[in-house]
């Protein structure tokens, strides 16, 4: 929005201090603790609600799985959710959409000649950016100007209640802590957060129809490790190694973000022998990291096991960060991580996915945006009953 603010796109003094509390305040919320689980209980509960209701004809669900986690950060931001019934859900998700397929994953023909805005803005999708951010910078204020109208000395119950609360202790100081920097870390949260998590969980139920003996193996570990009146809960993921291998498979061999976010070199420096000067934009090839055959050896495989050791317990490796590396990762990792484990768990265990009868098998070639996605396919969700 034509500023270099929020959290994803900045650095420096200001990334401290905006990063420091925005990871302050989810600790705060429970991130991580049974708050946070109780947040992504409800999203479950919902979402198995529909899958029943779909009577187990063939359907979509990375619309449903798409509102479940948007709902998760929603409530984060602004202390509620919204009805899967409001058209402004629908509309943000859409919004989203249309955002993500705007650019690649070099930042799109805009990136690389940023001066095309002004011979041709409409094909080369300026036009179309501009749109899509004003409608959604509306959509956000809408919600900030409602929290001004009822915030109070200190409120902090939720993160748009926070900054306001710390916009005020400035009394007309310079602070980094303004409306605009709001408005752009909610969008930060947003668009870093939805799309990768829904998007993650759409492969992974994806590969689940394409490797049944997969599917059938995780459920048989999760009816094992959980009484069938017992939640699934993040907090409890160290009864379930091989689950975590199944979802770490999918985010190392679906690669839903093949590159990092732009990093900036803040002083020259040595990489490799190479010498990088102050000022170059870095980028992660996650995609290279993961299909690198000199250490996976077999990485065009989908093999859950590769993430266990020989006596079946986790080991994940320091080269494979689906998440980021070092103070750079993201800052929503554990919501993440909570959402994917708790939504993909529970509906493996109460259900059998098949494919749809008669339509096309899902693929292995993904459709390429800013993240990797699945085709669309639809499937059949058959209820086990315990």
């Amino acid at each position: 929005m034509g500023t270099r603010k929020g959290i994803v796109g900045t650095d420096g003094e200001h990334w401290k201090i905006q990063r420091h509390f925005v990871v302050t305040h989810l600790r705060s919320l429970g991130f991580g603790l049974k708050t946070m689980d109780d947040m992504v209980r409800e999203e479950v509960t919902e979402l198995l609600s529909i899958l029943k209701q779909s009577k187990e004809n063939e359907i979509k669900i990375v619309p449903i799985i798409s509102v479940s986690v948007l709902n998760v950060l929603w409530r984060s931001l602004s202390g509620s959710r919204l009805d899967r019934s409001d058209p402004n859900l629908q509309y943000l998700l859409d919004l989203l959409d249309k955002r993500a397929l705007a650019f690649n994953m070099a930042g799109g023909v805009l990136n690389t000649f940023p001066w095309l805005r002004f011979i041709s803005p409409e094909k080369s999708g300026y036009n179309l950016v501009i749109e899509l951010n004003k409608e959604l910078k509306a959509l956000l204020m809408k919600t900030i100007n409602a929290h001004y109208e009822t915030w109070t000395d200190g409120r902090d119950d939720d993160l748009i209640y926070s900054f306001i609360s710390e916009m005020k202790k400035s009394n007309g100081a310079p602070t980094t802590f303004t409306e605009d920097q709001l408005l752009m870390v909610c969008l930060d949260i947003f668009i870093a957060g939805s799309q990768t998590t829904s998007n993650t969980l759409d492969f992974a139920i994806m590969m689940m129809i394409l490797y049944p003996e997969i599917q059938e193996k995780v459920r048989n570990t999760l009816n094992e490790a959980f009484d069938k009146t017992e939640h699934i809960s993040y907090n409890c993921r160290g009864r379930v190694p091989y689950i975590e291998a199944v979802i770490s498979e999918v985010q190392r061999y679906c690669h839903v973000i093949p590159v990092s976010g732009p990093k900036r070199t803040v002083k020259d420096a040595i990489l490799g022998g190479y010498r990088i000067p102050k000022d170059t934009t870095l980028l992660f090839s996650f995609y290279s990291i993961n299909n690198d055959e000199s250490y996976w050896k077999d990485p065009e495989v989908f093999r859950p096991e590769r993430f266990l050791d020989s006596e079946g317990r986790l080991s994940v490796p320091e080269r494979f960060a689906p998440y980021g590396f070092g103070l750079r990762r993201c800052i929503g990792e554990v919501l993440a991580r909570t959402s994917i484990f708790t939504i993909f768990g529970e509906i493996l265990r109460n259900y059998m996915i098949v494919e749809a009868t008669g339509s096309q098998k899902p693929t292995e070639i993904f459709v390429s945006g800013i993240t990797l996605i699945p085709k669309q396919y639809e499937a059949k969700f058959i209820r086990i009953s315990h």
